[in-house]
């Protein structure tokens, strides 16, 4: 895959999907800012490309806080040169039933994923906008279908899926587009949690899990990262404002 060497800029990149996407795109050739809400929590992936002889950088940042954005970005551009390539990707879940559901649980999670892709995205597409090139992919879910236990969650994913598609129209015409990805079931530390959460042995909740999926396995982080590296290629040009869902079957 023809792939021209560029910055790119992976939320939420300390671990899991984040992490593999990192580390992915590094090994196609970009130079990698891995950001995070704890600077040195990025360490490992950054630790991980530059002794696969890749270039990046950890930057810490709470991606729903515009003064910090705007910083994280600046540098970036500075250290690594203008981001033309954004994954927003950072996410927390705060899952209940919405009758015990806070307001902090629905403002917490509505912040990361919605304000930040948001801030995000305004920062770096000046850097797109006027290089005339730009690839953002957005982090959006099988829960924004629906899922019991999430409705902040699932509002914030569907809201993704409505903002990537207003960015493909609003930001084609200079050569950017705009893509979600919806995971179903991928083995990170956070699909742990949920296991936890509802008092599930993890090998037990991923064994049930890949019975229900038509290849009969859960996801990796690397089959995310492997969407992402397509859709931030050269010849992913013409692939914009879609939802792909990275599930292992068809979801509705």
């Amino acid at each position: 895959m023809a792939t021209t060497p560029r910055t790119a800029i992976v939320t939420g990149a300390a671990r899991g999907i984040g992490a593999a996407t990192a580390k992915r795109l590094a090994a196609d050739g970009h130079a990698v800012a891995v950001l995070d809400l704890d600077e040195a929590a990025c360490a490992e992936t950054v630790d991980a490309i530059t002794a696969a002889g890749g270039k990046a950088i950890a930057v810490g940042v709470d991606v729903s806080k515009a003064d910090q954005v705007a910083a994280a970005v600046t540098r970036v551009a500075d250290e690594l040169g203008a981001p033309t390539i954004l994954i927003n990707n950072a996410g927390i879940t705060r899952d209940n039933l919405i009758f015990k559901m806070t307001e902090e649980d629905w403002d917490s999670v509505m912040g990361v994923h919605l304000r930040g892709a948001f801030l995000m995205t305004k920062a770096a597409q000046a850097y797109m906008t006027q290089e005339k090139f730009g690839r953002i992919v957005n982090l959006s879910s099988t829960s924004a279908l629906g899922n019991r236990g999430q409705v902040n969650y699932s509002a914030a994913k569907a809201g993704i899926q409505g903002f990537t598609k207003t960015l493909a129209i609003e930001l084609g015409r200079f050569g950017v587009t705009a893509n979600a990805i919806a995971p179903g079931f991928i083995q990170t530390e956070m699909t742990k949690a949920t296991a936890e959460r509802i008092g599930v042995p993890f090998d037990d909740f991923i064994a049930f899990s890949a019975k229900e999926i038509p290849v009969q396995r859960v996801g990796q982080p690397e089959d995310i990262a492997a969407t992402v590296s397509f859709l931030t290629s050269d010849e992913a040009g013409f692939v914009s404002g879609q939802v792909i869902y990275v599930a292992g079957g068809p979801k509705d």
